[in-house]
């Protein structure tokens, strides 16, 4: 070996072992911000940002600096849009169905009433059209949107009474969460209540509420809905997957080198799958304390749940009549989830359906 080559090699060698590669090593540090819509409390949904500030740093050799701050400790929870859009912070964690009263399309983001599962959900976004069409759509506001987490299929909310039948639902006072899901329950009568979620059990055992809808069992338990609604039920039609997204502003993506935009990318890739495994090694855990704790669980009637998806076909239709961008993505959408759910009925739901009822 000739002297050029041992230097090469000597050189290669010293970034190996410093486990960075020379374009990252030579890259300046970039530091941004990212608001999130949730609290600390949600530990699986707020993790998602704890955990894409590590990995970027972890891979960037500590250049990538993401520092991420909860909801209301920047701009409130459902003012991290427009601080991203203007280009304030450079990134937020949220829901977008948070934001359907500035347009009903950015609910698809998320999940919409009888819409995706988990899986079906990151099918689409990742194989289909979805994360494609919605960026079409997020450019229009000056942002770029990344997977960010999901729930998996959430439970139906807390009830003071046990509800037998669509009569139940008449004047029901319930706090539910974004999306398109208040309208539906108008629809059907209830009454639809916003409250951040530090208020609602004050409310719940006030009597201002009659009905919560929150997440999860892992999430319910800690506030202690069950003490004073002791009614659980599922599912959450509503909500079959809550996708969260994180959402960059469009120049700042722009800026980034494409060695950091890939660690961006796997960065979120990583924390959205640790966030829906989370949730499905947490919520069996809780449930069975919630049910130690005499909750009562149970399954919507089989009217109520007909009702709910009559109403909600009809606000869809009435969507497409009027928002060309909703119209182009739900369409798309849909002729998805049809496959989707054929291929689920021969296979995954007969497979599940089997073992629920096997004594392991």
């Amino acid at each position: 070996m000739d002297r050029r080559s041992l230097v090469r090699s000597a050189g290669l060698a010293s970034v190996l072992a410093a486990g960075v590669a020379p374009a990252v090593h030579a890259q300046a540090t970039i530091r941004w911000r990212l608001a999130s819509s949730f609290p600390k409390s949600l530990d699986t949904l707020w993790g998602v940002s704890e955990t894409l500030s590590k990995k970027l740093s972890e891979m960037s050799g500590g250049k990538f600096q993401l520092s991420v701050h909860p909801a209301g400790e920047l701009v409130p929870a459902f003012g991290v849009i427009d601080v991203v859009q203007k280009g304030s912070i450079e990134v937020t964690h949220t829901a977008p169905y948070y934001f359907t009263g500035k347009d009903t399309t950015f609910a698809l983001a998320s999940g919409i009433p009888f819409g995706f599962n988990a899986r079906q959900m990151s099918a689409w976004m990742i194989q289909g059209n979805g994360r494609k069409l919605m960026n079409e759509f997020f450019a229009t506001y000056d942002m770029v949107s990344f997977d960010g987490g999901h729930t998996g299929t959430q439970m139906g909310g807390w009830y003071r009474k046990p509800i037998k039948s669509l009569a139940d639902l008449k004047g029901l006072k319930i706090r539910l969460g974004g999306g398109l899901v208040g309208e539906i329950m108008s629809k059907l009568g209830a009454v639809p209540q916003s409250i951040p979620g530090g208020e609602i059990y004050v409310a719940l055992e006030k009597g201002t509420l009659d009905a919560v809808e929150w997440i999860g069992p892992h999430d319910d338990l800690k506030l202690g809905f069950y003490k004073v609604a002791p009614h659980y039920y599922y599912p959450g039609w509503w909500e079959g997957d809550a996708h969260g997204n994180i959402l960059v502003n469009t120049k700042a993506w722009g800026s980034l080198p494409a060695e950091y935009k890939a660690m961006f990318e796997s960065a979120c890739a990583y924390a959205s799958k640790e966030a829906l495994a989370k949730y499905d090694a947490l919520n069996p855990v809780a449930l069975k304390q919630l049910a130690a704790n005499r909750a009562q669980i149970q399954a919507f009637p089989q009217s109520v749940m007909d009702a709910a998806f009559k109403a909600t076909m009809e606000v869809y239709a009435d969507l497409d009549a009027k928002n060309p961008a909703w119209r182009k993505i739900y369409a798309d959408m849909r002729a998805f989830q049809r496959d989707q759910l054929l291929w689920f009925r021969f296979a995954e739901s007969r497979y599940d359906q089997y073992m629920a009822t096997r004594k392991l």
